[in-house]
Order: structure tokens, then C-alpha cells, then sequence
């Protein structure tokens, strides 16, 4: 790992932290740089680690910049805000599943994984039924059905030499999908953002970090 990476590395997790810490005060203002900070830290992670030399880092990177943007949408509290950010989070797995299939899968490690996950995938989504909106059922369950597939992808990949970075990334994005559903439709008081803002930022560096270690593989 280089100096500038380790760099980017540092400036996205003070940002997620000045983020987690902005947001229990209410400084919404100085919340919105620290996360567009965060988000830019990971992008930035996956581009010097030489994202562009191949297709598995360009499709990764493309999958990053879309979750940079569902960060921008989601910083508001508007419907068609969440939308875009559903919808923006949501090509943004479709973009790693993508990645992961260009790396190399294993069909053998996916089989496995598949009955697991969709069952955990099944609960939630059992969890959030009575919350959701009847207009956001459809987006919320399609959401749902695309990072289950991520992350089944992303253990496919350890069954072809895949670092382990590319799965812990993944699952650590599903877990912190989970803060956002329960802040957003749950609506509980208990601010699920305190842990799963950093479980977010985690996942996108180690997923950003898969790309200058696929390269090196």
C-alpha cells in the first residue's frame, strides 16, 4: 500500500467519525462535507490503486461513484431524495456484482452461499414489511434481492483466489444497509447511523483496497 493511499485510507475514516460525531450534535451542515469527504476518500482509494489499468478495478470504481452519490442523495430527508439514493446504491451493486463476475466467480462457493444469505435477506425483509410504504415495497424488496446477490458474488470470488477484502467489503455493506433501513423506515429513536456509518465506510474502503490487490494477484 503507498503513502497516498494510506492517506486516503486516513482522511475517509476522520470523516466518517467527524460524520457519526457531527450527526449526535445536529450540525447538519458540517455532516454533509464531513460525508461527501468520506465518500470522495473511498473513490479516491480505488483510483490510485490503479482502478483504470483494469476491467476489474474500472467497474469497481464505476460501482464506487455511484455509492458516492446515494451518499449525496440520501443527506436530505426527502422521498425522492431516498429514492435516488435506493436507486443510486442500487446500480452500485449491480456494478460490483459485475466487478466480481469479471475477477471470477465460483459457482461451487455461490451454491453455498446462496441459502444463508437469502435467508438473512428474507428476515429483513420480513422485519421491514410492516414499515415500508406500499410505494416504496417494490424498490425496497428489488434493493434487497441485488446486495443479497452482491454478496453471494462477492464469496463466489474467494472460490477464484479472490481477496478476502472483496468479501468482508461486501458483507460489511450489508450489515450497514440495515442502520439505514431501521433510520429510514423503522424510524426508531436509537441513531443506527453511530454504527452504521462506520460498517459503511469500512466495506467501500475494503472494496476499494481489493483493486491495487487483485492487480498484485
Amino acid at each position: 500500500m503507498t503513502q497516498r493511499i494510506r492517506t486516503a485510507v486516513v482522511v475517509t475514516g476522520i470523516g466518517c467519525l467527524v460524520l457519526v460525531d457531527t450527526l449526535l450534535v445536529g450540525m447538519d451542515a458540517a455532516a454533509t462535507v464531513a460525508k461527501l469527504v468520506a465518500s470522495c476518500g473511498f473513490v479516491t482509494i480505488a483510483f490510485l490503486g490503479g482502478a483504470l489499468h483494469a476491467a476489474y478495478g474500472r467497474i469497481l470504481l464505476a460501482g464506487l461513484v455511484l455509492s458516492m452519490l446515494g451518499d449525496a442523495f440520501l443527506i436530505g430527508d426527502d422521498q425522492r431524495a431516498f429514492l435516488s439514493g435506493l436507486a443510486a446504491f442500487l446500480l452500485a451493486h449491480l456494478a460490483y456484482v459485475a466487478a466480481f463476475a469479471v475477477h471470477g466467480v465460483s459457482l461451487r462457493w455461490m451454491a453455498a452461499a446462496a441459502l444463508p444469505v437469502i435467508g438473512v435477506a428474507t428476515s429483513v425483509a420480513l422485519w421491514l414489511a410492516p414499515h415500508t410504504p406500499p410505494e416504496l415495497a417494490l424498490p425496497v424488496n428489488l434493493y434487497t434481492v441485488v446486495i443479497s446477490g452482491m454478496v453471494i458474488a462477492a464469496i463466489g470470488t474467494r472460490g477464484k483466489d479472490g481477496t478476502v477484502l472483496i468479501l468482508i467489503g461486501a458483507v460489511l455493506f450489508f450489515l450497514s444497509d440495515l442502520s439505514v433501513a431501521s433510520l429510514r423506515l423503522t424510524q426508531t429513536t436509537f441513531p443506527h447511523y453511530v454504527w452504521g456509518l462506520p460498517l459503511y465506510y469500512a466495506g467501500q474502503v475494503c472494496l476499494a483496497l481489493s483493486v491495487s490487490q487483485s492487480r498484485s494477484q
